[in-house]
């Protein structure tokens, strides 16, 4: 099943988002879950993250979201888990 993760980083806290990407990059590329990603931008700046995870359960998706290091450093504000259904593309 297809899910969507959409994030929202905390204004100001690009600096934040710099400093955990490697670590975050680092946790798509070793999931093996992560059928596309990548960041919200706003005003030239990253701001958010969107990611489409193909996982069994929206626990699952849930708990890899819950995992990611921008997650656990704090960086955002808001976090969507929702099942999603490719239609195009």
């Amino acid at each position: 099943m297809l899910y969507a993760v959409i994030c929202r980083d905390k204004p100001g806290h690009l600096q934040l988002r710099i400093d955990t990407r490697e670590r975050h990059l680092e946790h798509i590329r070793s999931t093996g879950i992560v059928l596309q990603a990548g960041p919200f931008i706003e005003n030239g700046e990253m701001c958010g993250t969107l990611a489409v995870l193909d996982t069994d359960s929206l626990e699952a998706a849930q708990e890899w979201a819950a995992k990611d290091p921008y997650a656990i450093a704090g960086l955002f504000e808001s976090v969507s888990v929702t099942e999603w259904k490719k239609v195009i593309g």
